[in-house]
């Protein structure tokens, strides 16, 4: 019976899930989630508790990169790897990186405008990374290495037709598009959990007080309008997240072509109370789902909420013993066991018997003779035929080094002539700069005469109707100080953002409010565009 032991390992945080796979039914042994400070240790508790000394690891990749080349499906298999190793490649030297350095892997699923290429979702990690992995998991049997945007498919059993996103929200937030039980494509977002926990951190200078702060909130929605904000203290922390990951999505639903059916919400930050409410309230089309792995029987003692904080776990320990999806495993076995085996083989010569050398040389005299003359004639000949050829080289020679002279001179008086219209080009630049100084200046003055009129016509166009804009200071020349009042916290949260993500303002900071008879007034600074 198959089992393995998941670890999904962040910053100060690992989620570990241990598993047993018996025909078609996977078990879950044990759980749970460890903070630390020193990762080794942690690892090695983890294996002592769960008694793991001697069963299969699986663990997540991390700081991955996707990148996605179509390819004409006609072709043979062999052909189209190569063809995707080609372009990973030049991605490489579009980039300035070094090709030597990374470690890349793909799947393949159809290209959603072309029915004739195949895309190749390729995913690549620098190998100082996969080694860094590999050295934390040092003298434990590591199996599998392997993305979690790929690996969180192994939780799910689609119907036939369906297409599901699976929104797994940890340190950053990765999108997951399925269908059919494949996975079709992959969006990156890098808001996370990591933010929230660091702004809470820098508050209660502890990650696990974070993490259970943020287990133990629960946000609004359109039925919870008087919760206490004693009680929500935390809000201003975790609101401004959830509302950029929300907005991606939509961005991202919004460019897919493929209608969906279901979001399927996990991670650190699925835990947090009502955000399947909040994400619901924001994709009324669309049905929002907590993911919950099917092989967790709903009959089970244990609160599913303890599932889907380990669920990226999960994931990784099914991969090593049951995966969904091959061909993302970035650990590589070693080809050279074998012939390494076969180095520590003995090997036996076959024995010589001692012969007398001269009775031999008795009997073949003649022969000898005939052969040594044969060799001393070759010999002859061949250092004839080397200073005839060394003759026609050092002629050869003279003759290159001539043609490098002739070619070094007309290097001399192109480089000239290089230098000449260098200075040319030179003397045009400073004039077209100083042209262009000159409209800069015209253009940055009349800026400045319409900045503050297209501020507030852009403020009026975002300014939620339950938000009163009580004061506007201009301190100097871009610098504006707003004062808001509302009583409701999630507009002034609202109000902010949008601010921040249309553009209004740069470097947006505000203090996170004041309560006073009923309503929150909060100041919004930041710098003209």
């Amino acid at each position: 019976m198959p089992s393995s032991l998941g670890l999904y390992i962040e910053n100060n945080l690992i989620k570990y899930a241990k598993i047993s796979k018996n025909n078609d039914k996977i078990k879950v042994e044990s759980f749970g989630i460890k903070f630390y400070e020193k990762a080794d240790e942690a690892i090695k508790q983890i294996i002592e508790e769960t008694f793991s000394y001697k069963i299969p690891i699986s663990t997540n990749l991390s700081e991955e990169t996707y990148n996605y080349f179509d390819v004409f499906g006609g072709l043979k298999k062999k052909d189209i790897d190569g063809i995707v190793k080609t372009s990973f490649e030049n991605y490489c030297y579009d980039n300035n990186l070094n090709k030597e350095s990374y470690d890349s892997k793909h799947i393949y699923t159809n290209t959603p405008t072309n029915g004739e290429k195949i895309r190749a979702i390729n995913i690549s990690a620098k190998k100082t990374t996969i080694a860094r992995i590999k050295n934390q998991l040092s003298g434990y049997k590591v199996t599998s290495i392997s993305p979690i945007s790929i690996s969180i498919s192994n939780l799910i059993k689609q119907k036939k037709g369906q297409t599901c996103l699976v929104v797994n929200m940890d340190e950053q937030t990765y999108i997951t598009k399925m269908s059919e039980d494949t996975v079709k494509d992959v969006r990156v977002i890098s808001r996370g959990s990591k933010e929230i926990f660091s702004k809470i951190n820098s508050r209660e200078n502890s990650y696990s007080k974070a993490y259970e702060i943020c287990k133990n909130t629960t946000i609004y929605t359109s039925d919870a309008n008087d919760l206490d904000m004693e009680e929500n203290e935390f809000l201003p922390d975790i609101i401004p997240t959830l509302y950029e990951i929300v907005t991606e999505l939509k961005d991202y639903m919004e460019q897919n072509i493929d209608s969906i059916d279901t979001i399927y919400l996990t991670g650190t930050l699925a835990t947090i109370n009502n955000i399947d409410i909040y994400f619901q309230e924001n994709f009324k089309n669309v049905k929002v789902e907590i993911l919950k792995p099917y092989f967790v029987s709903a009959n089970t003692k244990i609160n599913i909420k303890e599932y889907i904080e380990v669920n990226s776990a999960l994931a990784v320990a099914v991969q090593a013993v049951s995966p969904k999806i091959d061909g993302v495993d970035f650990i590589k076995i070693g080809e050279g066991t074998k012939l390494l085996n076969s180095f520590n083989e003995k090997i036996t010569l076959p024995k010589i018997n001692e012969i007398d050398i001269w009775e031999i040389y008795a009997a073949h005299k003649a022969k000898f003779i005939a052969a040594t003359s044969v060799v001393v004639t070759m010999l002859i000949a061949y250092i004839i035929s080397m200073i005839s050829v060394n003759t026609i080289l050092e002629n050869k020679d003279k003759e290159v080094q001539q043609k490098i002279q002739d070619t070094n001179t007309k290097i001399a008086e192109m480089d000239n002539y290089n230098n000449k219209l260098n200075n040319r080009i030179t003397r045009y630049k400073n004039m077209i700069s100083n042209i262009e100084k000159n409209n800069d200046k015209e253009t940055e003055d009349r800026r400045y005469k319409n900045i503050i009129p297209n501020f507030m016509n852009n403020i009026m166009a975002i300014i939620p109707k339950e938000v009163q804009l009580t004061s506007m200071t201009n301190t100097n020349s871009t610098h504006v100080v707003l004062e808001a009042v509302s009583s409701k916290y999630e507009q002034l949260a609202f109000f902010k953002t949008k601010i921040k993500s249309e553009g209004i303002l740069n470097d947006v900071i505000s203090d996170t409010g004041v309560a006073s008879g009923g309503s929150i007034k909060v100041t919004i600074e930041g710098e003209l565009p």
